[in-house]
């Protein structure tokens, strides 16, 4: 099971999933914790391979968005969490809305941070490139490469910091097999956002997110469910460039879809 890590509230039912992105961890939720826990019950966790979910039993398995979304319901599950309201950051952002096509009677609402909806000629060029390194390549090169290019200005200097630190614990093998995911993924983007899914859905995106907003804001109109706010001086790490805002408009999101009674799981 993946490593996670819970704040109950005394009062309120109702629980907030965090989802961090590939080759980052829980822990780049510290500027949410503290704002969260006053209104939610929250559960942390590391995603297969990230954080201290480390295990041989996920070298034994496949490695899709799919699978890595049946680890997140398994913990759900084990805690007896019916049904709990999402927020993700980039690549987590994936997981959330497969999670949600998978189970959407689990997801209460997604607040999806630097959402990865779809990845440009830029981006597909980079990735194609670091495929083709990456076996000869340290993969700190071609992350901090990518950690430059989607956060290149100095404002950003936290958030690109941040997650070069957290992807320094990852090994070799654990990167290839998360860049693999990589490699096939519009078509998969695609299919997700085509299908749009009957849960309240909040996209938060920096101005300065110039790789993953403009794609967002191309369909964003077309969608019943789905919102899009944009912050201003913000890159794509939203939750780290602007917490308190981010934080503001997050909690105000899930407050308006809270439900009545979280009901448990059956095991």
């Amino acid at each position: 099971m993946l490593h996670y890590k819970t704040y109950k509230h005394e009062t309120v039912e109702d629980w907030v999933v965090f989802v961090h992105g590939a080759g980052g961890s829980s822990s780049i939720w510290y500027k949410q914790i503290r704002e969260f826990k006053q209104h939610f019950n929250i559960l942390l966790l590391d995603l297969r391979g990230h954080g201290k979910s480390k295990s041989d039993r996920f070298l034994l398995k496949k490695y899709s968005f799919h699978e890595v979304s049946q680890d997140v319901l398994e913990v759900m599950d084990h805690l007896r969490i019916q049904k709990a309201h999402f927020v993700g950051i980039s690549l987590g952002t994936i997981v959330i809305q497969t999670l949600a096509e998978m189970n959407p009677d689990r997801v209460a609402s997604m607040t999806l941070g630097g959402a990865v909806t779809k990845l440009n000629f830029r981006s597909q060029l980079l990735i194609t490139l670091g495929n083709m390194c990456k076996s000869f390549i340290p993969y700190m090169w071609l992350y901090k490469l990518f950690a430059w290019v989607i956060m290149p200005r100095s404002r950003h200097v936290e958030s690109r910091s941040l997650f070069i630190k957290e992807a320094k614990k990852l090994c070799q093998n654990e990167f290839k097999r998360w860049f693999k995911l990589t490699l096939k993924i519009n078509p998969f983007l695609r299919g997700l956002i085509d299908r749009e899914i009957s849960i309240p859905t909040l996209y938060i995106m920096g101005e300065e997110d110039y790789m993953f907003l403009p794609p967002i804001q191309a369909f964003i109109d077309k969608k019943k469910h789905s919102k899009l706010i944009t912050f201003r001086d913000c890159g794509h790490v939203c939750n780290v460039d602007q917490p308190d805002q981010f934080n503001e408009t997050s909690i105000g999101f899930i407050k308006k879809h809270l439900s009545t009674a979280a009901k448990p799981a059956a095991v």
